[in-house]
């Protein structure tokens, strides 16, 4: 996927920017329920949706069933986002920071559907909209400040992973896509010469 030119900077910069309103330093973890409740979101989980039959959320929060992560809704144009709580605590963060990037990149859905009986299906975002909110959710739960933090101090990647609420997965993607790993094995490279 290629961004427009200046968006991952710019990602990083929001990652900074919120952390300094919430008086973090730029690699410090940043709770996504924290970073909701600064924004004025409210998150809610399955189980706290009112008068939900108890049928349809044995289905919804079952175990492997994998249809469905969070989802954001506009309530008397206040957000509120839903989580599915049979996934893991990583995952709901990650979960919980990507609806936050939406809202935070201003994405409109663009797809609502209604059914002939007048339910409401989830709204979805195109492709280019769901590439930038996991590009700014990354940055924003694992900025380029943390990652070089990290290898500097030759972090434990599963001390890492706790100190930071995300997956071994979301913290290795991370290190390689932003160039961490090749910036320090490059450096290591060269001190051997």
């Amino acid at each position: 996927m290629f961004f427009s030119r200046g968006f991952k900077s710019w990602c990083e910069n929001v990652a900074i920017q919120q952390r300094r309103e919430l008086n973090l330093r730029s690699f410090d973890p940043l709770n996504p329920r924290m970073l909701s409740k600064h924004l004025g979101i409210e998150v809610w989980t399955a189980e706290q949706v009112p008068g939900i039959d108890p049928e349809c959320l044995r289905i919804l929060l079952r175990k492997n069933y994998d249809s469905w992560s969070a989802v954001t809704i506009c309530i008397e144009s206040k957000d509120l986002v839903i989580l599915n709580t049979s996934h893991s605590d990583s995952r709901q963060a990650s979960d919980l920071m990507h609806e936050l990037s939406h809202i935070l990149l201003g994405h409109e859905p663009s797809r609502v559907d209604v059914t002939e009986d007048g339910l409401l299906i989830l709204n979805t975002y195109g492709k280019k909209q769901e590439e930038e909110a996991n590009w700014l959710c990354g940055s924003l739960l694992l900025p380029r400040d943390a990652l070089v933090l990290i290898r500097r101090k030759d972090m434990d990647l599963k001390i890492a992973t706790k100190k930071y609420g995300v997956s071994l997965d979301m913290l290795e993607y991370r290190l390689n896509v932003t160039g961490v790993n090749y910036q320090f094995r490059r450096a290591r490279n060269r001190s051997r010469l």
